[in-house]
């Protein structure tokens, strides 16, 4: 009788444990999901500097900003947006560095949003 009770109180925190698991791609990580809507001309203010300040201008501002590299306006972005390295570098295009340096690639909605705002004339918007 004592083992049919363990075991039952094994299953029980098992089940227990296991419904506790959160795995909600779409809910934990809705712009890696397919919660992206790149439909519209991306605003600058809004849905570009957002993202560029997560991955782009802790090393990119300033005089001793990295390769050389200045972002952190809208002129300064919009330059290395209209030159192609802005999206040859995070989609890591051959002939770019590929950045975020030493990180793993932007998701595809950050990309996307970056694309269209470029795709568009990289409008301060």
């Amino acid at each position: 009788m004592k083992n049919v009770i363990f075991i039952l109180a094994i299953v029980a925190s098992t089940s227990l444990f296991q419904s506790c698991y959160y795995d909600k791609a779409e809910l934990l990580y809705p712009t890696a999901s397919g919660n992206c809507d790149t439909s519209l001309v991306a605003s600058y203010s809004t849905k570009v500097v957002p993202i560029l300040t997560t991955q782009c201008y802790s090393c990119h501002i300033g005089a001793s900003a990295g390769g050389g590299i200045v972002m952190g306006n809208h002129a300064a972005d919009k330059a290395i947006a209209i030159n192609g390295k802005l999206y040859g570098s995070i989609t890591h295009a051959s002939g770019y560095s590929a950045m975020p340096k030493g990180a793993a690639k932007m998701n595809t909605c950050d990309l996307g949003i970056i694309k269209k705002w470029i795709d568009a004339g990289s409008p301060n918007n």
